[in-house]
């Protein structure tokens, strides 16, 4: 491994947009973090009485108008305003004029799983209760996987290359790994990260259908990942939008290092909950190994924390099996949030970014009673302050899908 062309090559964060259930902006966001403030609550988007799910993570107030353009309102889905108000707020926090960039310099990969289901659903009520001339003609692209991708294309200017990634919760970090590959092959910045909504009854009963929801009413013990009485997962939508650049972008606009450097990533595939542990475990030392990063110079996991005993046991054996029996901190501040699936990941990466800014470790707030078999320094109670260098994401997607991610201060 050649540390100093790995270095080179880095992706630079230069500014990141949040729209997520902790807050509308990454500042927000961020205080809900530390706070340890929820924003998991009852599903107030439609009755969920006759679901045996009842509880997700929904952004607050969040409305697309007066965010971004009105004519784009009735083309697209929920998760498309998410993510271009997401990137507006990004682009304003890396200081970065478009206008100033070669066009074909500019290039979007974001990350998606449900698509515009509240849309889809929208549009088939229509059809079944009248006809099919009351279907709008944007049905054909609004529910799309890559609608987000397309319409960030077009909003920004970005007509270099383009595309979306289709991996449930790991989705988020294969595509920063895209925009990493992207800058290293004359792409000067990257629009990257993901967003997701699928908080409508049909988005719902497709969720369910995993069997890992969780069903627990108590707000404070329904998603309690790595705890011995955890029984699932609660859903959320939103998500997070960075903006990544070259490290010679960076510097000519003065930004150096920018929030930190997504350093390494690696990615594979279990394909059965028994290969869950050596997939992660492989997964994550093939990243410290892109990374040219020793496992002892990792200062802070932010794990995936499913939440089933299954998931749990086999995600902490895996970092047990590189970093030894509480060997570095693990948090999860997505028990805050749930799982936002596409969106789910960049958060983590945002969150982890505004950590190593703050030099300190969110705490994960929920789980209370952790199974001493599983190895794991989870940081509970309240931040705890840690000198961050370097900082692991980890992400796994429904079916096996599996990813890590390293960042780093600086390259």
């Amino acid at each position: 491994m050649n540390m100093s062309t790995t270095r080179s090559a880095a992706a630079v964060v230069t500014g990141i947009g949040v729209v997520a259930p902790t807050g509308v902006g990454t500042e927000e966001h961020w205080r809900s973090v530390l706070a340890g403030k929820s924003g998991i609550g009852r599903i107030t988007g439609f009755d969920p009485s006759g679901y045996p799910v009842r509880l997700a993570g929904e952004v607050p107030g969040f409305v697309g108008k007066g965010r971004i353009p009105n004519r784009v309102l009735p083309q697209t889905d929920r998760w498309t305003h998410m993510a271009l108000a997401a990137a507006n707020e990004a682009l304003e926090d890396a200081g970065v004029d478009l206008a100033s960039l070669p066009e074909y310099e500019i290039a979007v990969v974001t990350s998606s799983s449900s698509g515009g289901t509240a849309f889809g659903q929208e549009e088939m009520e229509r059809l079944y209760r009248n006809d099919p001339s009351w279907v709008s003609a944007y049905q054909s692209i609004a529910w799309f996987y890559a609608a987000t991708t397309g319409q960030l294309s077009i909003a920004k200017g970005a007509r270099g290359p383009c595309g979306v990634v289709c991996a449930e919760q790991a989705g988020g970090l294969d595509a920063a790994a895209q925009a990493r590959g992207m800058l290293r092959t004359g792409t000067r910045l990257v629009i990257t990260g993901g967003t997701d909504a699928s908080l409508c009854p049909y988005g719902l009963v497709a969720q369910m259908s995993t069997g890992m929801l969780s069903r627990a009413e108590d707000q404070q013990r329904a998603y309690i990942p790595f705890d011995e009485d955890a029984a699932g997962y609660v859903p959320g939508e939103g998500g997070a939008i960075l903006i990544t650049e070259t490290a010679e972008s960076a510097a000519e606009r003065g930004l150096g290092d920018g929030y930190g450097v997504l350093l390494g990533h690696a990615a594979g595939f279990a394909s059965n909950i028994q290969d869950g542990t050596r997939v992660l475990t492989a997964v994550i030392e093939r990243a410290l190994d892109d990374a040219g990063v020793a496992a002892a110079d990792v200062d802070a996991v932010f794990a995936d924390a499913m939440g089933t005993a299954e998931f749990d046991r086999a995600e902490s054996a895996a970092i047990a099996a590189v970093f030894g029996p509480c060997g570095v901190p693990v948090t999860a501040p997505k028990t805050l949030a749930g799982r936002l699936y596409g969106g789910g990941a960049p958060l983590d990466v945002a969150t982890a970014l505004l950590s190593m800014r703050e030099g300190v470790v969110p705490h994960t707030v929920g789980p209370s009673r952790i199974p001493a078999a599983y190895g794991v320094d989870l940081v509970l109670d309240r931040p705890r302050p840690v000198d961050l260098e370097n900082v692991l994401v980890l992400a796994r997607g429904h079916g096996g899908f599996t990813s890590a991610l390293v960042l780093s201060r600086s390259r």
